[in-house]
Formats: structure tokens, sequence, C-alpha cells
């Protein structure tokens, strides 16, 4: 049995109210969402010795939110990662978009968006419309993001779209995790195995060029479990670009269908997670930017180090609306856009 709560979550800037929703299983695990970004702000689970750690970096107030400047677990879109030039062309017309990457659009700005949630059986729901004038997309997307907890400690996010012309979409959530719970540290020794034999390739300006490395006799090889910063500091062009991993790797299986992202394990906690999506790829980001975030600190007062958190940003390929070789980003009118990620943790058993 699911039940959820609401509470305040304080103010924004504005004077507006944001809420936060707690989810909470027989288990005794909790999810927080605050409806100011559909943002996760907790996640709470028990580790080897039963007790409980918030495996998600967050803020301890709505101002948090707002000020931060690193989507810490926002929902995003309409389009989540980088697309070049902050403009694409779509059945025969250039759309420029907002430039908030330098000459690039990031994520777009549902991060910084207060919703209305509805709480429907075992999830909280949050409908959105965003309006072409917003960011600069063709056709008024419509649509809903959908957070669930499960009673085997999963937790579901589910995202649907409909347009009422040919437009793009690419929705994901940016939540990060620390296994070892609010510790300050950085997760480093996190280990972790990834279903993907490739990765796509990012230029200077962090901009996938539309090439496919394969992982293979690279420090992005992750089919067999190692420590995440076990080949982090590597001598890589790759790494250096984007000051270690923030890259989309290629998943292994059909798009579409629910498949396994990665596990990640901390020996410290015990605490595993296992990641599933029905996306073509997953933005793996170790926090390489954390320490510059523009809020003045985490939850619990901690200024979150470089490395802090890691990433597992389900999605469409970055920049696909400008690269015809990769997955199709076109969301048809008339068509559905849906996308389903699965969080789920458990305990590593004692040997």
């Amino acid at each position: 049995m699911i039940n959820i709560s609401t509470q305040p979550f304080g103010t924004l800037s504005d004077g507006r109210t944001v809420t936060k929703y707690t989810l909470v299983n027989d288990s005794g695990m909790q999810v927080g969402i605050i409806d100011y970004g559909c943002a996760v702000q907790s996640i709470i689970v028990p580790d080897k010795d039963g007790d409980l750690r918030d495996v998600a970096l967050g803020y301890d107030d709505a101002q948090g939110y707002e000020k931060g400047s690193c989507y810490i677990g926002a929902f995003v879109g309409r389009y989540a990662n980088r697309i070049g030039g902050a403009r694409f062309s779509l059945n025969s017309k250039t759309y420029q978009l907002q430039k908030n990457d330098g000459e690039n659009h990031l994520h777009g700005t549902f991060s910084h968006r207060l919703f209305e949630g509805i709480i429907r059986d075992n999830s909280v729901v949050f409908p959105y419309v965003s309006l072409p004038s917003e960011e600069g997309y063709p056709g008024t997307l419509t649509g809903e993001v959908v957070y669930r907890l499960t009673d085997d400690n999963a937790l579901e996010i589910e995202y649907t779209a409909t347009a009422d012309e040919d437009t793009v979409v690419n929705l994901t959530n940016h939540t990060y995790f620390d296994l070892n719970g609010q510790d300050g540290a950085d997760i480093l020794n996190h280990t972790l195995k990834m279903n993907a034999d490739g990765f796509t390739e990012l230029n200077e300006n962090h901009i996938a060029t539309g090439k496919i490395i394969s992982v293979k006799d690279t420090p992005f090889d992750f089919r067999e479990e190692k420590a995440i910063g076990a080949d982090i500091f590597s001598d890589d062009i790759q790494l250096r670009l984007a000051g270690g991993y923030d890259h989309n790797m290629v998943l292994n299986g059909e798009k579409g269908k629910l498949k396994h992202i990665a596990t990640v394990k901390s020996r410290n906690s015990g605490i595993v997670l296992t990641a599933l999506t029905t996306e073509a790829g997953v933005q793996l980001y170790t926090g390489n930017y954390l320490h510059e975030d523009s809020a003045p600190c985490g939850k619990g007062g901690i200024k979150y180090p470089r490395f802090g958190g890691f990433c597992l940003e389900a999605q469409g390929f970055p920049n696909a609306v400008n690269l015809p070789e990769f997955p199709d980003s076109t969301l048809k009118k008339g068509k559905t856009y849906h996308q389903k990620t699965v969080y789920r943790f458990s305990v590593e058993p004692t040997k």
C-alpha cells in the first residue's frame, strides 16, 4: 500500500507556494516530489543495516531549486540535453530556440516552472501545456509526467505528450544519486555496470557530432562492473572535453521496450540502484560541475562537491534534431510520445 501526503515546501521569490508530495510504501521507502520543476526532492531507502538513507541530492527549501543551476532532481524538457546552435529545421522551416548554454539550447524551461499536482492511486501526476511562444518550438505540447512508487521499492517515472502540429520532444528526469546518502563526498567509489556498447561523440562545445564510438578499449566501457572513478581521470579527449562523464550512452535493446540501463552499487551502504527505460539512450553524468551550482548549498547545509552525485538521464539522443543519422525525435501531429523510466532500489546480499 502506498500512502501519499502533502505539505508546504516554502515559497518562491514571487510569493507562490511550493508543495511537496511524499509517497511512502510499506517497506519504509519514501519519495518526495515538489511541484516546482516536478523535482525529485528526496529518495529515502533502507541500507544494509536497515537504517534509512536519502540517496537523492536536493535542497531543503523551494528557493534552493529556484536559484540552483544544476537541474537537481528536475523534470526537463521540451528537449533534454543540448541542441547545437539552439536551432533546428522541421518540415522545411527553421526554428530558433532560446540560447541558454552559450550558443546552444540545453534542456528547456520545464525545470523552472510551477506545476499543479494530482494524486491518483499510488502516483502523483503533473499535467502540463507548453506553448510555442515559451521556447520557440513548433506546436503546443500537452501531456503529463507521472511519479509512481511501487511496493518493491521502485520509483517509476512515466511521460506522455501530444502536439497540435509536428514538433520535437525529448523528456527526462535529472536526479543526482549518491547511494551513500547525504555525506558530502564524491561517488567515484560507486560501482557501475551499463547495458551500452557505444556512446555518442561530443565536440569542443559539448554538442553531439552524430558519430557513435564503441566503448571497447575506452574509459566508457562499463559492460563489466567497475568503479565510476576507475578511469575518470584518464587522458581521453572525450573525458577532458566534458570534465568527466557527461555523455549519451547508446543502450542495447529496442527503443520503446523496457530494458536494463545500469546497475550501480555502494559498498559503503550496500544500496543497489537498478535502472530501466524504454528510451534509446541515457546520459551518464558524474556531477562534473556540481561544485559550481549557484544555489548556496544542498540539503543539510552541504555544498555538494565535484562528482558529488551521478545521473542516469534516460533520453532520446542529444542534438538528434540536427542529425538525421540519430533516432528521430519528431513527434507527429496526432501521435503520442511515451517514455517510462524505472529506478529500483535494493540491498546487496551480505556475503
